[in-house]
C-alpha cells in the first residue's frame, strides 16, 4: 500500500532570498509532495528583482507557470490568491500536514504573532498553529531589533520553528547553489521529506 501523499503549504513573502523558496518548491515537486502555494504581492516584486522571473499575478496563471517550470504532475501544485478564503488552507477542517514561509518577512512574522489573519498567508499560518501542524518560518532579515526577537519568541512558544536563512559552511560550499541547498535541506529535514541535497555533519564523501 502506497503511503499517503504529503500536502504542504508554501508561502513566498517579500523578503530577500527568493532563491530559497524556489529551490524548496522544486524539491517538494520532485519528491511528489502536493503543494499549496501562496505568493504575496511583495514576493512577486522580489522574484523579478532577484531571479528575473515575472510570475503572473492571477493564481491560475501562476499555477500553470510554476507547474510547467518544475514539471509538476496534474493537480500536484495549486496556487491560491491572497484573499481566496475558500482555499483549503483557510480552515482547520482541511489543513495540510505542514506550512513553510520561505522567505519570511519580519512584517509577516509580526502579523502571525499578533494573530491578525488579514490575508491567506497569515490565516494559513494561524491554522497551522491552532491545529498543531508544523509551521516553519525562514526569516531573512539582519540585524534584528527587539520586536523581531519578541515575535520570534512568541511564535516559537506557540510551536513554530524559527529557521533564519543562515547557511552553514562546514561542507565547503563551492557556489551560491550549494549555500541555497544547505538551507533547503534543513527545511526538508523538518518536513520529513527525503533528499540528498547536502552532506550531513559527521559524514564524509566517497
Amino acid at each position: 500500500m502506497r503511503p499517503e501523499i504529503k500536502t504542504i503549504t508554501l508561502a513566498f513573502t517579500g523578503a530577500s532570498g527568493m532563491q530559497y523558496g524556489l529551490r524548496l518548491l522544486e524539491c517538494l515537486i520532485q519528491a511528489q509532495v502536493r503543494v499549496y502555494l501562496l505568493i504575496s504581492q511583495a514576493a512577486q516584486v522580489v522574484l523579478k528583482l532577484e531571479t528575473g522571473l515575472e510570475v503572473p499575478s492571477r493564481p491560475q496563471e501562476a499555477e500553470r507557470f510554476f507547474s510547467h517550470r518544475f514539471n509538476a504532475a496534474s493537480g500536484q501544485l495549486r496556487v491560491f490568491g491572497r484573499q481566496q478564503w475558500t482555499a483549503p488552507v483557510a480552515s482547520g477542517s482541511n489543513p495540510p500536514q505542514a506550512m513553510v514561509i520561505c522567505p519570511c518577512t519580519t512584517g509577516t512574522l509580526a502579523s502571525i504573532a499578533a494573530g491578525l489573519s488579514d490575508d491567506l498567508i497569515d490565516r494559513a499560518a494561524d491554522v497551522a498553529l491552532k491545529e498543531r501542524r508544523a509551521l516553519i518560518l525562514v526569516v531573512r532579515e539582519t540585524p534584528v531589533h527587539v520586536l523581531h526577537l519578541e515575535h520570534m519568541l512568541s511564535l516559537a512558544r506557540a510551536g513554530a520553528v524559527i529557521m533564519p536563512a543562515s547557511p552553514g559552511f562546514y561542507c565547503h560550499p563551492q557556489s551560491i547553489d550549494d549555500l541555497v541547498d544547505f538551507l533547503v535541506a534543513r527545511v526538508l529535514d523538518h518536513l520529513g521529506v527525503a533528499h540528498n541535497l547536502s552532506q550531513r555533519w559527521g559524514e564524509t564523501e566517497d
